[in-house]
């Protein structure tokens, strides 16, 4: 009979149950941290995706908006373009030009723009004839050999009014340098 006392002695006394409640607590706990953390992490991505693909469709109108912007500075920048809006501002091509030296000497002969040629008139189209009355029909009419075949000028009536050519421009003095300076 002293098996069962013997045994009872050799092994540790049991211990109490551990409270259960802590652990499922914390368990819980983590989960829904965890949970509400990715939900959080979620929503910043997709309204971070939002904001990416608005910004992508700003980028693609201001694209667009430099590309046409481009195209209209080229169109404006095109020489054809750049001669027409300066003879519509009434300036004409410059001169021979004329360099100034870095001692000072003129190299070539400056020249004298040329003045603007004006503008031939445009040409209109005739007037519609009047309505003929019965007292303008039976009035007489000039023969045509009548009419006048120029004008008081001498000119046909078509012909541009000439332009006096421009003086011979004096040639300007080579400016020497200076010693010292």
């Amino acid at each position: 009979m002293g098996g069962p006392a013997r045994l009872a002695r050799s092994l540790p006394a049991a211990r109490p149950p551990a409270a259960r409640t802590p652990v499922v607590l914390l368990v819980v706990v983590l989960l829904g941290g965890g949970l509400i953390g990715l939900l959080v992490l979620n929503s910043a991505l997709s309204e971070g995706s939002f904001k990416l693909a608005d910004l992508q469709k700003q980028t693609k109108n201001l694209t667009d908006q430099e590309q046409a912007l481009q195209r209209d500075i080229d169109a404006y920048s095109a020489p054809d373009a750049l001669q027409r809006r300066a003879r519509e501002l009434g300036m004409v091509p410059g001169g021979d030009p004329a360099f100034l030296g870095p001692d000072g000497t003129v190299k070539g002969v400056p020249g004298a723009a040329p003045s603007p040629a004006p503008e031939p008139a445009a040409l209109t189209a005739p007037a519609a004839p009047a309505p003929l009355t019965p007292a303008d029909a039976l009035a007489p009419t000039a023969p045509p050999s009548a009419l006048p075949s120029q004008p008081q000028g001498g000119l046909p009536p078509f012909a541009p009014a000439a332009v006096p050519p421009a003086p011979p421009a004096a040639p300007q003095p080579t400016p020497t340098p200076t010693p010292g300076r």
